[in-house]
């Protein structure tokens, strides 16, 4: 599967995990340890974004957002790789995003008014959009279907990689930032490519519960979907202020 921590791999870390204690994962259990996740991560950003707008300096909460970045990277692989812990690093990765992206949201927020708003209120249409679309068949994730949006996020990892090694030798890829019509194309396509993968996120709890996964695969689950949605999040935030820019 596309996303980088809900695949077949997991299933097979999952069924060597000597903690099973015959316990399965459900839908429902999935569908509330996300919600509780994502809990953890709003009330951290609305406290880094409360603390920008009282301070009305970046560098108030810089070290706050970094903390976030570094702390959510090194919490996120460590669940990748060991499911079994995702119970204890899931809650402290989705604390970690709401750092980073409360202070991320703010700067964005106080160069165009109201886009926060907008970003959120459109990543929770796609998301309601996209299990609707899911639910009725409209979407049906085959085996051809998983290639294609595996491979068009590994392209996208592979150039968001390459533009960050270029911006080190002070060159910019102007599709990542530019508001001209190829940027916001570019935008367009990996929004498309960021709420396909909620499709398999969808297929990966069905997954677990037809395989009979182990319990903890439930918050294996929400953290791989809290990515996702981080990721779709962001993209949402940076195509509407291209379109402002405009």
């Amino acid at each position: 599967m596309a996303n980088p921590v809900l695949n077949d791999k997991a299933f097979q870390r999952a069924d060597q995990a000597a903690t099973y204690t015959g316990e399965q994962m459900s839908v429902e259990g999935a569908v509330n340890k996300t919600a509780f996740l994502l809990l953890l991560l709003v009330a951290p950003a609305a406290w880094v974004w409360t603390r920008f707008f009282q301070t009305g300096d970046p560098a108030a909460v810089m070290p706050l957002m970094m903390l976030g970045v570094i702390g959510g990277l090194i919490t996120g692989l460590a669940t990748a790789f060991v499911p079994t812990w995702a119970r204890l690093t899931a809650p402290v990765y989705a604390v970690c995003e709401g750092l980073a992206l409360g202070g991320i949201s703010a700067v964005f927020e106080s160069q165009y008014p109201g886009l926060v708003l907008q970003s959120v209120g459109l990543t929770l249409g796609v998301l309601a959009a996209m299990l609707v679309l899911y639910r009725t068949g409209v979407i049906k994730v085959t085996d051809r279907f998983r290639m294609a949006v595996v491979g068009a996020t590994a392209g996208i990892a592979l150039f968001y990689f390459v533009s960050i090694v270029l911006s080190f030798f002070s060159v910019n890829v102007p599709l990542i930032w530019s508001s001209g019509l190829w940027g916001i194309v570019f935008s367009l396509v990996v929004v498309g490519v960021a709420a396909l993968n909620l499709a398999l996120d969808f297929d990966f709890i069905e997954q677990g519960v037809t395989r009979g996964a182990p319990q903890f695969m439930e918050w294996y689950a929400a953290f791989g979907l809290l990515v996702t949605l981080v990721w779709l999040y962001l993209e949402i935030l940076r195509l509407l202020a291209k379109l402002r820019r405009r």
